[in-house]
């Protein structure tokens, strides 16, 4: 298997020249199940894990592998097996703080060129949820394009189409259906030899259908749709990395039940790009856009150039941004306090052999 037609370029290169001396070779993890881990190699399909040494030095789940990684591994070659000794430094990743009480990071997937945020049209369509979405794909460090699927199911697309676009402003947008086929070229174009997207939507908005139609096979299964709610059953109980006839790949993802973000300064700066400059008319440097005089935002809601509910949706993920920024922070002094407490305790320990 030819691993620049997996992806491989001069920036993973470059991070593999440190093992490239300890008889290791390199490869892409596509699928991830249960601690295990399928991984593309250029000797063919393997079935990985991680090692000891690893698996202790990790510091959070993030440190493991994920969907899209490429990997250092010791191969077995015999019997098609490798042990995985460490990640190569990520291109592009997607995050978002792990469900639960806990602040940890959850990374998703890595190392992808495009995402396609998927959200249908019948009913799925949700401004607010979009521009939580966007907000993750410029993170990320890749390009977002939108796919508004199952047009065949609207009977007003013109107008959806209009509200999408005064939300996701200059994000590459496409209707499509996989029903009559519209739109598809459109996306294959993102999936060339050599180029990786990923694909993010909540359940039933036709993620999997999508990957399959592109495929030309059910390499994913689907979830049917019960017609008086809109609502699919998803499917998707894992994330893979899918190989296309175009030469590209695609990594699904579940649909999201809880999505609350790892980080998002630039992220929120690009999907409110149209709020940042009208902030730059406020009277004062730090305004919050709420009560203050000479407030440029609110006068925009006022005279209609701005949507009031969009002004809403910027300030909870601000909020929510913060708080996070504020766990995240906390756990580092709880972090530096146990190492330093153990340091310690060893240095002890030593002092009582002597």
């Amino acid at each position: 298997m030819n691993l620049t037609d997996l992806g491989w370029n001069k920036y993973f290169e470059e991070s593999f020249k440190s093992f490239k001396d300890k008889d290791y070779i390199v490869g892409k993890i596509f699928i991830e199940q249960r601690h295990l881990y399928g991984i593309y190699t250029e000797f063919g399909e393997y079935q990985g894990e991680i090692s000891g040494k690893m698996r202790y030095e990790a510091e959070n789940t993030g440190d493991f592998p994920v969907v899209g990684d490429w990997v250092v591994l010791t191969p077995i070659h015999k019997e098609k097996k490798a042990i995985i000794h460490a990640v190569l430094p990520r291109k592009s990743k997607f995050s978002r703080k792990a469900a639960g009480v806990q602040t940890n990071e959850q990374v998703l997937a890595s190392n992808f060129d495009t995402v396609f945020i998927v959200t249908s049209l019948n009913g799925d369509l949700s401004l607010r949820r979009l521009e939580r979405y966007l907000t993750m794909a410029y993170e990320s460090n890749a390009n977002p394009v939108i796919v508004l699927s199952k047009a065949d199911l609207c009977a007003d697309i013109e107008e959806k189409l209009c509200q999408v676009e005064a939300v996701a402003i200059g994000t590459p947008t496409y209707v499509i259906s996989t029903v009559d086929g519209r739109g598809i070229d459109d996306i294959k174009k993102y999936l060339m030899n050599g180029m990786t997207a990923v694909v993010l939507g909540s359940s039933g908005v036709g993620k999997s259908t999508l990957i399959n139609y592109i495929a030309g096979e059910e390499v994913l299964l689907t979830g049917s749709i019960r017609e008086y709610d809109d609502t699919g059953r998803h499917t998707t109980t894992h994330r893979q990395l899918v190989k296309l006839p175009t030469g590209g790949f695609i990594i699904d993802t579940p649909g999201l039940r809880e999505f609350q973000l790892w980080d998002g300064n630039e992220g929120i700066q690009e999907t409110f790009k149209d709020i940042q400059e009208i902030a730059k008319g406020c009277k004062f440097r730090d305004c919050k856009h709420d009560k203050e005089i000479g407030c440029a935002v609110k006068a925009a809601i006022e005279e209609g150039v701005l949507d009031a509910k969009r002004l809403e949706s910027y300030n909870k993920l601000q909020r929510e941004l913060r708080y996070l920024e504020g766990k995240q922070n906390q756990l580092i002094r709880m972090n530096e306090k146990k190492r330093a407490k153990d340091l310690c305790k060893a240095i002890k320990n030593i002092s009582k052999k002597r």
